[in-house]
C-alpha cells in the first residue's frame, strides 16, 4: 500500500466512518467480506463503483446491522499484467463525496446551524452598536449578521429536503427525529408561520419606506436607517424562503403507491 495510502487516506477515511456513521470499522476498504443474501438484499446498494464497498458499511451501520472485525494478513498476489487501477484523489474524492451524499447532517445542518449562531451572535453585537477592543460593529457587522443567517437557514432547509428525500428513496432508513419532525409541523403550519413572518417584515419595511417619504426621499441617516432596514428585510426573506420550503418538503414526501 503507497505511504500516502497507509498513513493518511485510509486511516482518515475509516474515522470519518466511524465519526459520522458510529461504523465500527477501521478499514473501510478492506476488500474481504462476508455477508448473508438477505443482508446484501436489506442493504439494497446503489453505488456501482468503488464507492460498493464503503455504501456496504455506511448502510449497515445506518440500519444497526451486526459488525465484525476479524484480523487477516494480506500479501501480494504476484500479478505483474497491469498498474494498479486505485487513483489516490479521484477515489479518495469519491469516497468522501459519497460520505457527504449520505449525511446531510454533516452537509447541510451542522454548518447551516452553526452560521445561523454566528449570525446571532453578529446581530447581538451590531443592533446596539457595540464597541469592542476599539472596533465598532454598526451596520455593516448587521448585513454581514444577516447574511450568515439567511445562508445558514437556507443550508438548514437542504438538510430537510435532502433527508425527507433520502428517506423516501430509501437511500437511507427511518429516522425518528425526522418521523418527530413531521408530527410537529406540516405544510399548513409551515405556511402560516412564513406568511406571517414575511407579511410582519413587509410591514416593518413599509414603515422604513414611509419614514424617507416624510424625509421627501431625501437623505437620512445611513447606519440608524440600515440598522432598522436589514432585519426587517432579514425577516421577510426567511418567510418567503419558509413559505417555498413548506411546499418542496411536502412535494419530496409524498411517497409511492
Amino acid at each position: 500500500m503507497p505511504l500516502l495510502h497507509r498513513w493518511v487516506g485510509n486511516p482518515l477515511l475509516s474515522k470519518m466512518a466511524r465519526w459520522m456513521f458510529r461504523s465500527p470499522i477501521h478499514d473501510v476498504y478492506c476488500g474481504l467480506r462476508g455477508f448473508s443474501v438477505q443482508l446484501y438484499r436489506d442493504l439494497n446498494q446503489r453505488c456501482t463503483g468503488m464507492e460498493f464497498a464503503t455504501e456496504m458499511i455506511v448502510n449497515a451501520s445506518l440500519r444497526n446491522k451486526k459488525i465484525a472485525e476479524v484480523p487477516i494478513t494480506l500479501h501480494p498476489d504476484g500479478r505483474k499484467s497491469h498498474a494498479p487501477h486505485l487513483k489516490t484523489f479521484r477515489d479518495g474524492w469519491r469516497t468522501l463525496r459519497f460520505f457527504l451524499l449520505y449525511s446531510p447532517r454533516w452537509l447541510f445542518l451542522i454548518p447551516g446551524t452553526l452560521l445561523i449562531l454566528l449570525g446571532f451572535l453578529g446581530y447581538g453585537i451590531a443592533l446596539p452598536g457595540a464597541m469592542l477592543m476599539g472596533v465598532t460593529f454598526d451596520a455593516h457587522t448587521l448585513l454581514f449578521a444577516s447574511l450568515f443567517i439567511l445562508l445558514g437557514y437556507q443550508s438548514c432547509l437542504f438538510s430537510i429536503f435532502a433527508k425527507t428525500f433520502a428517506i423516501n428513496e430509501g437511500l437511507l432508513p427511518e429516522d425518528r427525529l425526522m418521523t418527530r419532525f413531521y408530527e410537529l409541523l406540516n405544510l399548513e403550519k409551515g405556511l402560516i408561520a412564513g406568511c406571517l413572518a414575511f407579511l410582519v417584515g413587509f410591514v416593518l419595511l413599509s414603515m422604513a419606506v414611509y419614514q424617507w417619504w416624510q424625509a421627501n426621499f431625501g437623505h437620512l441617516d445611513n447606519a440608524q436607517t440600515m440598522r432598522l432596514v436589514i432585519p426587517r428585510a432579514t425577516l421577510t426573506a426567511l418567510g418567503f424562503q419558509t413559505v417555498l420550503s413548506s411546499f418542496l418538503v411536502s412535494l419530496l414526501g409524498i411517497s409511492r403507491r
